[in-house]
């Protein structure tokens, strides 16, 4: 169960703070995991992502499990667009350089702008758990149709660091200086 407002006792990294004057604005939330190997009953990732958007005062509004597959990660992604009451979408999976991992080719033609911080950021900071393997994350954000897209690695470190560093507070209405929910009804 979420409580509300979300918790206010961790400090965003890089110097940003929550404003408490300012109201919580929940957002709803789709979830999809590509994997060749994972389904809805040992998706960790997803039930990670899940759990803490939540945890943080979100609504799910979707789940899916789809195989390493351009055409299928695309057209779960289309559908999810065109449903006006999902406002976030979060990938994971399929973000690396093998044959298989093709996330960034099937969601990244689908944005009308890019989010190229958030690769940047995640990688930045990944690299303090990773070192330089983070040079091989696709990892990427986007918007289209005025909703907001982000693909995270596989793996449950990855999507727990991309989601307690970056997606909570850039969800977060009440994070200052800036944050990517506030800007949701102008997109």
């Amino acid at each position: 169960m979420a409580s509300f407002p979300p918790d206010l006792s961790a400090t965003p990294p890089g110097g940003g703070h929550i404003d408490e004057t300012r109201v919580f604005t929940p957002l709803s939330v789709a979830v999809l995991t590509v994997s060749d190997t994972r389904g809805a009953g040992d998706d960790k990732s997803g039930d990670l992502l899940a759990e803490r958007a939540t945890r943080d005062g979100h609504t799910i509004a979707a789940r899916a499990c789809v195989p390493d597959e351009q055409d299928k990660i695309t057209a779960q992604v289309r559908q999810w667009l065109t449903d006006l009451s999902i406002q976030v979408i979060i990938a994971t999976g399929g973000t690396g350089i093998t044959a298989r991992d093709v996330t960034p080719e099937a969601i990244v033609p689908l944005f009308e702008k890019s989010l190229d911080g958030f690769g940047d950021a995640f990688r930045f900071l990944s690299f303090a758990s990773v070192g330089t393997s983070a040079l091989q994350t696709r990892a990427c954000a986007g918007v289209a149709h005025g909703t907001l897209l982000f693909v995270l690695p596989g793996s449950p470190s990855a999507c727990r660091d991309g989601w307690e560093q970056i997606l909570r507070w850039q969800l977060d209405s009440r994070h200052r200086p800036c944050n990517l929910a506030e800007m949701l009804p102008r997109l």
